[in-house]
């Protein structure tokens, strides 16, 4: 039986398998991660985290929760990955927390809510802010004490946010969670401290910033 001569199209096919096959081989080693810290704050990195820096998922491999969320559309994408939102509150009656998470949602900004349900998450408020009060935002690096709502816009429009909605109507948010992670535990304080949750910040006008120091 006689062979036919390979086309060099043909020729130029076979030689390129193996080269796909190599760059299928290398994908898991250029993949990106998404790193949720214990504040709320997300980071990406083509570095495999460690699993006490917050919660870690690879990118293109979402949970099943993740998966079940509408992706964000064009105009939210680029200013909830560079500068995301995270609303601190307090648990029990707080009608400015409720006011700030209105504001958040009439905007259709997408954020991430923790709450303050225990003298532990107190301390880490503080810790992360400088203080005890709620309600209190970040939105990327910016971190606003008390709710203005003409600040708290003023600093959303800086950060590239739609005034009005632009989320698909399935869009769901996820329930608040605690500042600090709670895990059982057998060790008992020998002194233990009975401490107020957290103050609810009623701001003066002349404690707001003005909208001329926004800074990202």
């Amino acid at each position: 039986m006689t062979m036919r001569a390979r086309s060099p199209r043909t020729a130029a096919a076979w030689r390129i398998v193996p080269l796909a096959a190599a760059l299928m081989a290398a994908l898991p080693a250029m993949a990106q991660f998404k790193v949720i810290g214990s504040d709320g704050r997300v980071t990406y990195t083509d570095r495999q985290p460690n699993a006490t820096d917050g919660r870690v998922s690879a990118l293109g491999a979402r949970t099943p929760a993740e998966a079940a969320e509408p992706e964000l559309p064009f105009e939210l994408r680029q200013p909830a990955s560079r500068y995301p939102v995270t609303l601190y509150t307090t648990s029990g009656a707080c009608e400015p927390c409720t006011a700030a998470r209105q504001l958040l949602k009439q905007r259709g900004v997408p954020f991430a809510e923790r709450q303050v349900v225990s003298a532990e998450d107190s301390e880490a408020l503080e810790r992360l802010s400088g203080a005890r009060e709620a309600p209190t935002v970040t939105i990327g690096t910016q971190l606003l004490r008390g709710l203005s709502v003409e600040v708290w816009n003023s600093y959303l429009d800086a950060a590239g946010y739609p005034r009005e909605s632009k989320l698909p109507a399935s869009y769901q948010y996820r329930p608040a969670t605690p500042l600090v992670d709670r895990r059982e535990t057998t060790t008992v304080r020998a002194t233990p401290r009975s401490e107020p949750a957290a103050t609810i910040n009623r701001p003066s006008p002349a404690a707001a910033p003005t909208p001329g120091g926004i800074r990202f």
